[in-house]
């Protein structure tokens, strides 16, 4: 769809990303990204109350398709891991610069939403520990298995990638575009699934 044919909310978070993923938040004002969505500055004040409502819905809205996975039936098998790690190098590679904004915020404490976006992670943390729960239950996991090793393991798989993305392909003299990252998602998923397989008696 084109840009100027979406609703006004959609294009005022379109670029919004695209203005604090490229920038830092304070410097950062409503007015260049009012300019940018093609809508009234005060459009923002209507949908989102503020610059800073407008960068916490702007963080939940790219967050969201990763946690309502975890709500769905991709974990009713081990194998969703690699599947749940397709999906977030596909989200992110359309926005790279993605997981080092939430690397600042939570790491460096720079911009607004630091407790927002933990309170997003501990959601995720809660709905994946009872996603492991149910996969113990049915025997597809060991039983030892702990969610919070877990939880970091993936989220380590998941994020390195993406943010030393441009190292790597330097090192790596090839790109890691969608087929490399859909490999890769493979090979991790395949290392999760081996990782907690219940242990043979």
């Amino acid at each position: 769809m084109d840009q100027d044919r979406l609703p006004v909310r959609q294009r005022l978070i379109s670029a919004a990303l695209e203005r604090f993923l490229a920038d830092d938040y304070h410097r950062v004002t409503t007015r260049q990204i009012a300019e940018q969505a093609g809508a009234n500055v005060s459009m923002i004040r209507y949908y989102f109350g503020s610059k800073e409502g407008l960068y916490e819905e702007m963080i939940r809205e790219s967050l969201a398709p990763l946690l309502e996975v975890l709500d769905g039936p991709l974990f009713d098998a081990v194998d969703g891991f690699g599947s749940l790690l397709r999906l977030y190098y596909d989200t992110m590679a359309g926005q790279p610069q993605f997981p080092k904004l939430i690397l600042k915020v939570l790491a460096l404490n720079q911009g607004p939403g630091r407790r927002f976006i933990q309170q997003l992670l501990e959601r995720g943390r809660n709905r994946g520990s009872r996603r492991v729960e149910g996969l113990k239950a049915s025997g597809q996991v060991d039983a030892g298995t702990d969610p919070d090793i877990l939880r970091l393991a993936f989220v380590s798989l998941a994020m390195t990638p993406m943010l030393l993305k441009d190292i790597f392909e330097e090192q790596m003299e090839r790109p890691m575009d969608g087929e490399f990252l859909a490999r890769l998602a493979d090979f991790n998923g395949h290392l999760f699934t081996a990782g907690l397989k219940p242990a043979a008696d």
